[in-house]
């Protein structure tokens, strides 16, 4: 079997050009480094509601915030090993038609992920997310439809985990999957470090990485030799099929 026939492919579906990095950096980075092509969609730069420290510098558009924010995004991507592309959706709100949900579909079709990442299916403080999931979700039904595009390669089923929103608690998010990023930690906050804009976030999205990382030690035993410092939660939404429990 060839080197390309057992390629590996994961897609990432962010609401905003820094919700990838925030929530997912470490999974896209640890990906990249097992020998995944990882791709990542942004449905907006978030430039309305997530951009306000580049707002307050005065003299602003909408358009140079999004080319600052599509830089950004791009900076950080590169150094997490993932391709990136941008469907300028706007957001606050972010809305979707038939013509946006096709689009995606087709990424779908043309990336064949294996696994797909994006965000909770509720989050009462940012409505453009679980809007991201259920778009996510949608397009994977639609191109996994034989009559859709009659003669592509259709997709498969792809496990779907939906990443850490900013407060779990609030949205009926709960992880059953704890992933160990301590071995690509240092990539995740170089790219965190990309997000300008968001500065006030970098410590706090430290601290979630740590505490999941207690958390990963502690769901492996606390005499493991494992040494487990960061991590990143996810909530699974389909069941896992397999032949051994361990």
């Amino acid at each position: 079997m060839s080197n390309a026939t057992l390629k590996k492919s994961a897609l990432v579906v962010s609401a905003h050009s820094a919700d990838f990095v925030w929530r997912a950096g470490g999974a896209i980075a640890l990906h990249h480094a097992q020998g995944y092509d990882v791709h990542v969609v942004c449905l907006s730069f978030g430039e309305r509601g997530e951009s306000a420290k580049l707002w307050r510098k005065g003299n602003m558009t909408e358009e140079k915030v999004k080319e600052a924010r599509r830089a950004e995004a791009n900076a950080a991507a590169e150094i997490l090993g993932a391709s990136i592309e941008f469907f300028d959706m706007g957001d606050y709100p972010l809305r979707a038609d038939k013509e946006a949900l096709f689009r995606l579909a087709d990424v779908y079709r043309r990336v064949q992920p294996h696994v797909v990442l994006t965000h909770s299916l509720k989050d009462p403080y940012n409505y453009d997310h679980p809007l991201a999931t259920h778009l996510a979700q949608e397009a994977r039904i639609i191109a996994q439809a034989e009559g859709y595009r009659p003669g592509e390669p259709i997709v498969g089923a792809p496990p779907v985990y939906c990443f850490e929103p900013h407060q779990p608690e609030q949205c009926d998010w709960k992880p059953d999957v704890l992933l160990d990023i301590t071995s690509v930690w240092d990539k995740k906050y170089q790219a965190i470090q990309c997000m300008a804009g968001q500065e006030h976030l970098w410590e706090y999205y430290t601290r979630v990485a740590q505490q999941r990382g207690v958390q990963a030690k502690r769901n492996v035993g606390i005499t493991s030799s494992r040494d487990i410092i960061y991590g990143e939660g996810y909530q699974s939404i389909f069941p896992r099929v397999t032949e051994d429990l361990a």
